[in-house]
């Protein structure tokens, strides 16, 4: 999305998404500028995560996620998918679509990352990320 890669795993295999409950994701320590995600909400939803640097500092930033419902961004995200359908745990709901956001997260700290915290809202969905190094 945008020249910015992302990897999905095969379908089928598990859950597709991770509901934001606190998590931690340790990432490979490098210097970073950006944190790109797919992502939604199951309402437009603005929460922090905390980006944990090698020297032990740690960063509050924000992920804004406009809703799942298609309506424009909310927060400026690119829309990155829209569904034909609504696809619920029981049933499918044809012609009203979803819609997975590109949304991204700033690094501002010129250290190394280590890893991310994901805020404890489970509203938000977060369906990929990809790192994005800082260009010398």
């Amino acid at each position: 999305m945008d020249g910015v890669p992302f990897e999905f795993p095969p379908v089928c295999e598990g859950p597709d998404n991770v509901r934001c409950a606190g998590q931690f994701i340790k990432v490979p320590r490098d210097r970073y500028d950006w944190i790109h995600v797919l992502a939604a909400s199951e309402r437009r939803c603005e929460d922090t995560v905390e980006l944990t640097f090698a020297d032990g500092s740690v960063d509050a930033e924000p992920l804004r996620v406009s809703d799942f419902w298609a309506a424009p961004a909310w927060f400026g995200e690119v829309r990155a998918f829209e569904s034909l359908a609504m696809h619920y745990p029981h049933h499918v709901q044809r012609g009203v679509p979803a819609v997975m956001w590109a949304q991204r997260v700033a690094v501002t700290r010129r250290a190394d990352l280590t890893g991310i915290l994901l805020p404890r809202n489970v509203a938000m969905h977060i369906f990929a990320v990809t790192l994005q190094r800082t260009e010398l």
